[in-house]
């Protein structure tokens, strides 16, 4: 095989897709949830995230949170806006990482390196290999040339 794997990288795509779309699914399904408590318990960058968690902006916050995480994790899944789903999914890791960031340690288990970090390489990685092209809606539309 040396083209690009195409089958590993639309399981790649698949699996990480499932991941943002569970996470999403969860927290819509749970009418307790919101993300206050872990904005407001920031580690790092403790001005953005407050400003995050103010009552005014934790209304679009947690809705992006839930749904904007469902949907592009269906985005993933399906092999649609493959790019731009996983340019967001870098995004949210990162928002996800950072709160959590006490230099060196990244919570309670971690030295610098997490699950959010090797989401976010898993992420550049669909990217870089164009994990959308294959075994996807994407691919039902694109134009098959006869050779």
């Amino acid at each position: 095989m040396y083209g690009r794997p195409k089958f590993l990288g639309a399981i790649l795509r698949f699996s990480m897709g499932w991941v943002f779309f569970y996470a999403g699914i969860t927290k819509i399904l749970d009418s307790s949830w919101s993300s206050k408590g872990f904005l407001e318990n920031a580690e790092s960058f403790q001005a953005l995230f407050s400003w995050l968690a103010n009552p005014h902006n934790l209304l679009w916050v947690d809705f992006l949170n839930k749904w904007g995480v469902a949907a592009l994790g269906v985005a993933l899944m399906l092999g649609v806006f493959t790019n731009i789903a996983a340019s967001f999914g870098i995004l949210v890791m990162l928002l996800y990482y950072l709160p959590g960031l006490n230099f060196p340690f990244v919570g309670e288990h971690s030295l610098l390196i997490d699950e959010h970090i090797i989401y976010t390489l898993a992420l550049l990685l669909v990217m870089r290999i164009r994990a959308g092209k294959d075994y996807s809606i994407t691919s039902l539309f694109r134009r098959r040339t006869v050779v």
